[in-house]
Protein backbone atom coordinates (compact mmCIF):
# COMPACT_ATOMS: atom_id res chain seq x y z
CA UNK A 1 0.00 0.00 0.00
CA UNK A 2 1.31 3.45 -0.88
CA UNK A 3 -0.36 5.35 1.98
CA UNK A 4 1.79 8.06 3.56
CA UNK A 5 0.00 7.67 6.92
CA UNK A 6 0.56 3.89 6.93
CA UNK A 7 4.25 4.57 6.25
CA UNK A 8 4.35 7.03 9.17
CA UNK A 9 2.63 4.50 11.45
CA UNK A 10 5.12 1.79 10.37
CA UNK A 11 8.08 4.09 11.05
CA UNK A 12 9.11 4.35 7.40
CA UNK A 13 8.60 8.14 7.37
CA UNK A 14 9.49 10.38 10.33
CA UNK A 15 6.85 12.49 12.05
CA UNK A 16 6.38 14.76 15.04
CA UNK A 17 4.40 12.30 17.14
CA UNK A 18 2.73 13.84 20.20
CA UNK A 19 0.41 10.94 21.11
CA UNK A 20 0.30 7.19 20.63
CA UNK A 21 -1.68 4.26 21.97
CA UNK A 22 -2.64 0.83 20.61
CA UNK A 23 -5.27 2.24 18.22
CA UNK A 24 -4.18 5.70 17.06
CA UNK A 25 -1.32 8.15 16.74
CA UNK A 26 -1.38 11.94 16.98
CA UNK A 27 1.13 13.78 14.80
CA UNK A 28 1.74 17.41 13.98
CA UNK A 29 0.61 18.37 10.48
CA UNK A 30 3.57 19.36 8.28
CA UNK A 31 1.42 22.07 6.63
CA UNK A 32 -0.37 23.51 9.66
CA UNK A 33 -3.42 25.76 9.63
CA UNK A 34 -2.60 26.83 13.17
CA UNK A 35 0.02 26.28 15.88
CA UNK A 36 -0.01 22.67 16.99
CA UNK A 37 -2.26 21.49 14.13
CA UNK A 38 -2.53 17.78 14.92
CA UNK A 39 -3.83 14.79 13.01
CA UNK A 40 -5.33 11.81 14.84
CA UNK A 41 -4.80 8.76 12.65
CA UNK A 42 -6.02 5.21 13.28
CA UNK A 43 -3.19 2.68 13.08
CA UNK A 44 -5.38 0.41 10.99
CA UNK A 45 -6.05 1.75 7.50
CA UNK A 46 -9.62 3.00 7.01
CA UNK A 47 -10.26 5.01 3.87
CA UNK A 48 -13.00 7.17 5.36
CA UNK A 49 -15.19 7.68 8.41
CA UNK A 50 -17.94 5.36 7.15
CA UNK A 51 -15.60 2.37 7.62
CA UNK A 52 -14.74 3.16 11.25
CA UNK A 53 -16.12 0.83 13.94
CA UNK A 54 -18.22 2.70 16.50
CA UNK A 55 -15.85 1.88 19.35
CA UNK A 56 -12.96 3.44 17.40
CA UNK A 57 -15.00 6.60 16.79
CA UNK A 58 -15.55 6.88 20.54
CA UNK A 59 -11.86 6.30 21.19
CA UNK A 60 -10.85 8.98 18.67
CA UNK A 61 -13.21 11.44 20.39
CA UNK A 62 -11.66 10.59 23.78
CA UNK A 63 -8.15 11.12 22.37
CA UNK A 64 -9.32 14.39 20.78
CA UNK A 65 -10.15 15.74 24.24
CA UNK A 66 -6.76 14.68 25.63
CA UNK A 67 -4.78 16.22 22.79
CA UNK A 68 -6.87 19.39 22.56
CA UNK A 69 -6.44 20.06 26.30
CA UNK A 70 -2.68 19.62 25.98
CA UNK A 71 -2.43 21.87 22.92
CA UNK A 72 -4.59 24.61 24.44
CA UNK A 73 -2.58 24.73 27.67
CA UNK A 74 0.91 24.31 26.20
CA UNK A 75 0.41 26.74 23.31
CA UNK A 76 -1.83 29.16 25.24
CA UNK A 77 -4.67 29.07 22.70
CA UNK A 78 -8.22 30.15 23.49
CA UNK A 79 -9.90 28.36 20.59
CA UNK A 80 -9.73 24.99 18.88
CA UNK A 81 -11.33 23.63 15.72
CA UNK A 82 -11.98 19.97 14.90
CA UNK A 83 -12.69 18.69 11.41
CA UNK A 84 -12.61 15.68 9.10
CA UNK A 85 -12.26 16.02 5.34
CA UNK A 86 -14.25 13.64 3.16
CA UNK A 87 -14.50 12.69 -0.53
CA UNK A 88 -12.70 15.19 -2.76
CA UNK A 89 -11.65 17.30 0.24
CA UNK A 90 -9.72 14.33 1.68
CA UNK A 91 -6.17 14.60 0.31
CA UNK A 92 -4.80 11.46 2.03
CA UNK A 93 -7.26 8.59 1.69
CA UNK A 94 -6.65 7.27 5.21
CA UNK A 95 -9.16 8.55 7.75
CA UNK A 96 -7.75 11.26 10.00
CA UNK A 97 -9.20 13.92 12.26
CA UNK A 98 -7.76 17.43 12.48
CA UNK A 99 -7.32 19.37 15.72
CA UNK A 100 -6.37 22.99 15.06
CA UNK A 101 -5.78 25.29 18.04
CA UNK A 102 -6.12 28.96 17.21
CA UNK A 103 -7.53 28.26 13.75
CA UNK A 104 -7.39 31.40 11.57
CA UNK A 105 -5.28 33.21 14.17
CA UNK A 106 -2.08 32.72 12.20
CA UNK A 107 1.06 30.85 13.04
CA UNK A 108 3.36 31.93 15.84
CA UNK A 109 5.59 28.83 15.80
CA UNK A 110 7.21 26.57 13.25
CA UNK A 111 6.25 22.88 13.45
CA UNK A 112 9.58 22.15 15.19
CA UNK A 113 9.06 24.96 17.73
CA UNK A 114 5.48 23.85 18.46
CA UNK A 115 6.65 20.24 18.87
CA UNK A 116 9.31 21.27 21.39
CA UNK A 117 6.80 23.28 23.43
CA UNK A 118 4.13 20.55 23.35
CA UNK A 119 6.55 17.82 24.41
CA UNK A 120 8.06 19.76 27.35
CA UNK A 121 7.19 18.37 30.76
Amino acid sequence: MDCIFCKIINGEIPSKKIYEDDLVIGILDIEPNGDGHTLIIPKKHYTDYKELPDDLVLHINKVTKIIADKLESKLHKNSVTFFVNYLDAQVVKHFHKHIVPGYRQGLKYTVDEAYKIIMED
